[in-house]
Formats: C-alpha cells, structure tokens, sequence
C-alpha cells in the first residue's frame, strides 16, 4: 500500500558505501520543523493559520511546480484559486531579470566582491528586487555562494563573490538583505559542494560523451564542510533568507536534494534555518525519499524537464493518504513557503507575473510547451528606475587597478588614443544576440548560462573612451578603435603611433549546459581568449604606453607578460554590466580613484592553486569522485601555506592614492561563557486531515492543460491514480528510520534558530587601527583583518573582517571591528561543535593578505 517506483533512484539520502569505500552521507532524520523562533515569529503565525485551512491538495499545489514552460516564469507553483492566491514565480538570476525585457543587467556578483563594500551590496539587492517584484516575480534565484570558487576555473565562480567564505558570506547577506526589504524572497544557491560543472548532471555529461549515469559527487569531510563550505550559508540564514536551492551534485555519494545529512542536519537542523528548501531544475531525484530528506519545494515540478510526470503532484498527494509521508511533514513544507511569502511582504506588494520567460513576443500561448491558450504575455513594463546609476557606481567601484607606472591616470591631453582588442567593441549579434549570453562576441559584461540577464543596452569601451575623448578632450585629440583580435598588423600599425594604447583582453565562462570553443562551463585552461596575448604582444612591440584591461571571470595566467617594462598599467574590471564602458571611463581619466580590491588570487601557474577540476570520469560509468582533499586550503590559503609568490594577493589593488596603516590596539570584551544547546524541540505540529481519496479527486469545471502537474487524484484507487507498478511494497523497504517520526527531538550542540548557538555570533575582542591618506588625492581604502588561529593545520591567515572606507588627503581615521566567537574557533568533529583552540591567535590588519603591516597577539578568550 506505499509508494515503490519514486524511490527508484535514491531510497534514502545515505548512500551504501560501496566495495570501493566511496564516501557516505549518513542519514539524518527526521527533517526537522520549523518553529518561527526570532523575526520569523510573525511570519510564522501568518503561515500556520494559513495552512491550517487549506485542503491537502492545497498544500500540495505550493510544493509541487505546474511543470517547465507551462506558466510565465522559469518555475512556478500551482496556486490556491479558491482564496485567490496564484501560483509563486520563481525566476533567475542573481543579477538580474533573465529572459524579461526593460530591465537591468547588473553587474556580477565577482565585482560586488571586489567592491568590498557593503553598501553596495544591498543597494544592488534592493535594485535586483524591487525590478524582480515589479516583473511579478515572488523569488529571486540568487545570491550564490555555491561555487564558493574551489576552483579558480570553475564556470560559475562569477556568479558568487570570493573564494573566501567571509567575504562571500558578507555580501551574501547584505545582497539577500537589500532583495527580501525589496519586497521579494531571495534564494540562497547552491547548496551545496557545487564547485565545478564538469559532471554536475549526469544527462547533460552524457550530451558532452561521458558515459555515466550518475552526478559527480563533491567528497567533503566535516570539518571543512564547516569552515569553509557552510559558513556563507550560516550568513545567509542569520539575514534571514527565505529560501535556499538544493544542488545538483551529490555530497559524499548522496544527491544535493535528496541528502538529509546536509538538508536536515546540517541547514534546517544545526542552523535552523525557518525558511523553505527547493530544488534546482531537474534536481529532484525521488518522491518520498526527498521529501523526508528535507525537500520543500519541487523546481519546476516535472521529473524530467518538459516530462508530464513529476515526482510530486498527485503522487505526493497519495503519499500522504497512505501515510508513506507524514501529514506533519506535508504541513511544515507548506508553512515554510508561506512563512517566507509572509516575511517579506509578498501579500502586500504582489502582483502577477507580466512577462514571459519564452517568448519577447507581446503575444503567445499562456502555456508554451503545450502551445495552449494564446494571451498576452510580455506587458513591456519598465523597471530599470534608475538602477544604471548604482551600476555604474559598482562597476566603477570594482575595477582593480593591479598596476601602475605612471599610465594612470589619463589626462585628457593624450594626442591619440588607440583603443585594441575585440572586448573593447560591440557584440556583431547585438549585446543579446547569444541566447543566455551563450558567446564571446565583443566586450564581455557578464558570463553565460541561467545567471545571466538581457540587457537594456551595453556600453561598450569603445563607445565610452571615444565619447570621453569627443567631449572633455582638447579637441586635438584623435582616437582609433581595431576591434579584430586577428588584424594585428592594422593594431601594429595604430599603436606605433599612439600616445597610450588601451588593449582589452578577455577570458569568458559559464553555465555547463552551454559549450562556448570548447569550454563546457568550466574554462578549459586559464589563459586569454581570442588570441589575447598576442593582443597584448603585438602593442607592447609597437608602444611603449600600453594600458591592459581585462574583462574575466576569475584570474588567469598574466605571468609571460604582466611585468613587461612598455606595460604601464593593468586593470581588471570583471564582469561589470550594462555600464561597463562608462564604469571604466570614471577609473581610467581619475573621476573615481580606484578602490577595488582583487577577490581571488592571481598566480603564475594553474598548479599553484591545487587539484584541478575533474574533467575525466574515474569511477567507471558511476557518479565521478570529487574528493576535496585540500580542506579548507583554497585561494590564498594554499598559495599561503605552500608558501607560494603570486603575482596579485587576495585582496590587493592600488589607488591614485598612498594610505598608510598604524595605532593597532587589541581590546578584549566582557561575554558571556559559550555552553552547547540542549534540550528537545517541541512535537511536529500537525495542522490537518489528510481526509480520505473521494476529498482529493479532481474538481470538475476545471479545463486540464496537457502534462500541467495537478495535486489531484484521478481516481480514488490510489494506485490507480499514482500510476506505480511497484505500489504495494512495504514502507520499511525504502523509508529509513525514524524518518516519519514527530515526536520531540534533540537539538544538536551547535544549534540556534538563526544560523546556530547564539553565543558563537557574540563579540569577544574590539581591534582598532589608523588610517591615513598620506597621498594627494581624496580615496577609498579597503582596511582588512586576518586572523591567525594557530593550528598546525590552520591556514597561515584567514579573512575575518573588512571595510571600505573613503578618506580625504592628509586625514586620519579610527577603523573599529570585532571579532566574534565563531570567527576565532574550529570545528571539533568529535563533540561536533565549534571550540576556540589552546593555540595562540594573532591579528593582522592591512590592506590585501600579503601586505598587513600591523600585528598583534591575541588574548586568550573561551
């Protein structure tokens, strides 16, 4: 009488260990229930009296997708038309509107980072979510912080911010801050070890020739789970996210979404997180063994993109009936999606979807994938605001200028300027002209794939320098633009006569589901694209002031030609946006002083930076085995513990400016002794009647869409209706233990409602330094600290604090930060909890990883 052919793929979210002692998630149940602890308690209330007068159909149609282009958005729930309330829209991309027209193309989360401003970062939430909410979009997919950037080659680095859970974590919250005051619930993607695209689904491996048939699987020990990969979630969940994405890749052999070990444990029940878990498209493995692993929300609802089958629907509705899933359980994914929906505000500012993620055609079916019901679709409305501003300011606030002789900045009275290189111009196609921004057309604004959004124009260099050059010149001044990376001899030919040569170079990645020359996703190595080098050769042959600029994702290999004496400056402006041109025109003449701060490493070679991506299966047909054997050593943590020269730092970048660092004081502040959480959480609260199949069956006077995914029963045979030749098998042949069970369950040590134990966010230590501005121009400096926590096997520093502060000529000012519990402990496996260490802790303060004049020792806290 249960449920059999669901669970085909993963019957439990532990996966047997094989006789090749794969790694294994243990099982983790049951997923805990939400309790609306904290600022959820209103929220929470909302959500219970809601759900509480809902049939079981009902609760079923917020959980389940309606199924892929079957309504406006990339993914959108059923609805509850008899309180009229129409289905939650769920829509990319942590930049911006995808597939939408008249809105903004933001810059990318990379350049948020290298900001390093806070500020920023929500206002560009706020911006992203109010053009979200006024598209009639209910959840904004984004931020990112999975990549975290393991990888410096990885596809979608770009989409997150920095390699360095703080920094990440930082911006991760202030961005997810600025979307949810907006007025939308932000999702915080991917959770979690979705560090690379090579092997991420098995199907889109086997399109490329990899013969496998399952999903890589990102082998992770505890402890770096912890204290690398979990800690920007643990951020994300104290801003109070509303929803978080399961992963496509599998954790210690066991899927993303389907893993109770890191959905139940680790984020509903270690960090309490109150909101709801969905999954990524095409993420959903099972019916009752992803629900009971902690699952929430089925995206977009198909077992198979385009499918008319869906894991849920109709046969999570059975699975209630027969009592294969509890109702509590049923009952808490449908309070955490209203919780969140409350929480934000969604019930005072929403209004439905006015465009359509398939078509820029006014007109079109309601329904694509089955062309059925032709309507209006695209309303064209507006919502850019005056969203360039902050664009512009971001774009221009995250340029790194990486070096400097003198070639910066311009002075407007340069005879010619000569303008090199095809990022510098126009995509031929148009700047949307590859779907997804699936190319390397021209100026690269931001990557490819699903994190990516149309733009309302692209400025391009090319435009703004001679713009710049046209209007605040002397009007002596000549300007010439070879936009074909093979005309070297026509770049030859321009150089050898300019004043300053300005080359642009690129190197582009994305989304694995598109190819670009061979990069599937993942960049194929980390040199130049486009013949860049010899870009970069041919005009440092012929002019003695060349300006490089580049437009990347992450670092690539600058060693063969960064320190070439006719090279007089470097810039690095990431993936900048719709104002690209314009941002880059406020650094290079010197209207913005340049702040920007590298958020990755640059080194002189791929090796330097550890194990590179798996891109060969080693498994034999099964999932590929991703062990992350160098912990939490990534970025400048390896390049600092292999005591490994890079070319630029983690954190460095230069001004028009000189700061100087000094005064470093240390003060230890009064807080309360840690003490582990115990006790038990209170019984699984149910809030209704599953009733019986005759209450569930299809309502009449409804006109069905063909493959639509329904909640309702076809029949009151319930094996009829869930259409499973396997029903019949007994419960304990798939469900683990204790997976159904309500009663009150232990809190784990290390447990809090809002990202964990409240004492390990208390302040323990005050550091105070002074900065000065000794130069001659007004400037912004990035104050930044590091800790050393004094394990053998710690990193030589971490990151644990950071400012971006603007400071005149000639003065001084007092930066203060703290230091919290969590930011000086470990993770101790065996008492599975952090602890701060007996080894002595030290302070840095300066402004990159390698350059930190100022240092001290730390007193002993607990």
């Amino acid at each position: 009488m249960k449920l059999g052919w669901l669970e085909a793929t993963v019957l439990t979210t532990a996966t047997v260990a094989s006789a090749k002692d794969l790694a294994y998630s243990p099982p983790y149940y049951p997923s805990p229930w939400a309790t609306g602890e904290g600022e959820w308690a209103e929220a929470y209330r909302r959500a219970v009296d809601f759900v509480s007068n809902l049939t079981l159909a009902e609760k079923v149609n917020l959980t389940t997708g309606a199924g892929w282009e079957q309504e406006h958005c990339v993914g959108e729930t059923g609805g509850i038309p008899r309180l009229g309330m129409w289905g939650m829209c769920m829509q990319d991309s942590p930049l911006g509107v995808r597939n939408a027209d008249y809105n903004s193309g933001f810059p990318a989360g990379v350049n948020v980072a290298a900001t390093w401003d806070k500020q920023l970062a929500y206002q560009r939430g706020v911006a992203m979510g109010e053009e979200h909410r006024d598209k009639g979009v209910d959840v904004q997919l984004g931020p990112v912080a999975g990549p975290l950037g393991k990888y410096p080659d990885g596809g979608r680095n770009w989409e997150g911010f920095a390699p360095d859970p703080v920094l990440t974590g930082v911006m991760m919250a202030e961005t997810i801050k600025g979307i949810q005051d907006a007025g939308v619930i932000a999702c915080a993607k991917h959770f979690i070890g979705n560090e690379q695209e090579h092997f991420r689904q098995a199907g889109e491996a086997q399109g490329y020739g990899y013969n496998i048939t399952e999903s890589v699987s990102a082998n992770i020990d505890d402890k770096t789970m912890h204290e690398l990969y979990l800690w920007p979630f643990v951020d994300s969940v104290r801003a109070g996210v509303g929803s978080v994405m399961c992963s496509y890749n599998q954790i210690n052999n066991s899927y993303g979404c389907s893993n109770s070990y890191t959905l139940n444990k680790l984020l509903k029940g270690e960090l309490g997180f109150q909101g709801f878990v969905m999954s990524d498209w095409g993420a959903h493995h099972s019916g009752v063994g992803d629900a009971l692993a902690g699952l929430d929300m089925s995206m977009p609802g198909d077992v198979i993109l385009g499918s008319p089958y869906s894991f849920w629907g109709t046969n999570l509705t059975v699975s209630v009936l027969n009592s294969t899933i509890p109702e509590w359980r049923l009952d808490d994914m449908a309070v955490r999606i209203m919780a969140a929906y409350y929480k934000v505000g969604r019930d005072r500012v929403r209004t439905p979807p006015n465009f359509s993620s398939w078509t820029r055609d006014e007109y079109g079916y309601e329904h694509n994938i089955v062309s059925e019901n032709y309507v209006k679709l695209n309303h064209r409305v507006n919502v850019q605001r005056d969203h360039a501003n902050v664009i512009r300011k971001i774009g221009s606030d995250s340029t790194v200028l990486l070096k400097n002789n003198g070639g910066l900045p311009l002075t407007h009275q340069e005879r010619l300027v000569a303008v090199l290189g095809e990022d510098a111009g126009s995509n031929a196609y148009g700047a949307n002209g590859c779907s997804d921004r699936g190319c390397d057309n021209g100026t690269l604004a931001m990557g490819w794939g699903s994190g990516t959004a149309n733009f309302p124009y692209l400025i391009t260099p090319e435009q703004a320098i001679q713009n710049e050059v046209l209007n605040y010149g002397n009007g002596q001044t000549n300007v010439f633009a070879v936009t074909d990376n093979g005309a070297l001899d026509q770049m030859a030919s321009v150089a050898s006569t300019a004043s300053v040569a300005l080359v642009f170079v690129n190197a582009d990645s994305g989304e694995g589901y598109i190819n670009v020359d061979g990069n599937m996703g993942d960049r194929k190595n980390m040199t130049l694209w486009k013949n860049g080098e010899e870009v970069i050769k041919t005009a440092t042959a012929n002019c003695n002031n060349t300006i490089v600029i580049m437009h990347t994702p992450g670092s690539v290999l600058v060693g063969d030609w960064y320190d070439n004496e006719n090279i007089t400056a470097i810039v690095w402006a990431g993936l900048p946006g719709q104002e690209s041109g314009r941002s880059l025109v406020d650094v290079l003449y010197g209207r913005i002083n340049p702040g920007g701060k590298t958020p990755f490493t640059w080194g002189k070679e791929r090796k330097d930076y550890g194990a590179a991506i798996l891109n060969e299966t080693n498994n034999g047909n099964g999932a590929p085995q991703d062990d992350f054997t160098e912990g939490n050593l990534i970025d400048y943590r390896r390049f600092d513990k292999d005591d490994v020269e890079p070319i630029f730092e983690f954190g460095f970048g230069l001004s028009y400016t000189k700061f100087e660092f000094s005064d470093l004081h240390v003060t230890e502040l009064s807080a309360d002794k840690y003490s582990a959480t115990t006790g038990k959480t209170k019984h699984a609260p149910v809030l209704g009647k599953p009733g019986k199949a005759s209450d569930n069956l299809f309502p009449s006077g409804i006109n069905r869409v063909r493959q639509y995914l329904y909640p309702w029963l076809n029949s009151t045979n319930l094996k009829d209706s869930a259409a499973d030749p396997d029903y019949g098998m007994d419960a304990k042949d798939y469900i683990p233990d204790g997976a159904t069970d309500g009663t009150p369950q232990e809190l784990l040590p290390a447990s809090g409602p809002s990202g964990g134990n409240e004492g390990l966010f208390e302040d323990l230590i005050q550091v105070t330094a002074t900065i000065t501005n000794s130069g001659s121009v007004v400037g912004d400096e990035v104050p930044q600290l590091y800790v050393s926590l004094g394990g053998d096997d710690d990193p030589v520093r971490v990151l644990r604090a950071f400012d971006r502060v603007t400071i005149a000529p000639g003065q001084q000012i007092q930066w203060t930060t703290t230091l919290t519990r969590r930011d000086l402990s470990n993770w101790d496996v065996a008492s599975q909890n952090w602890v701060i260490s007996s080894a002595q802790k030290k302070v840095y303060v300066g402004n990159s990883s390698r350059k930190l004049p100022l240092s001290a020792d730390l007193p002993t806290v607990q």
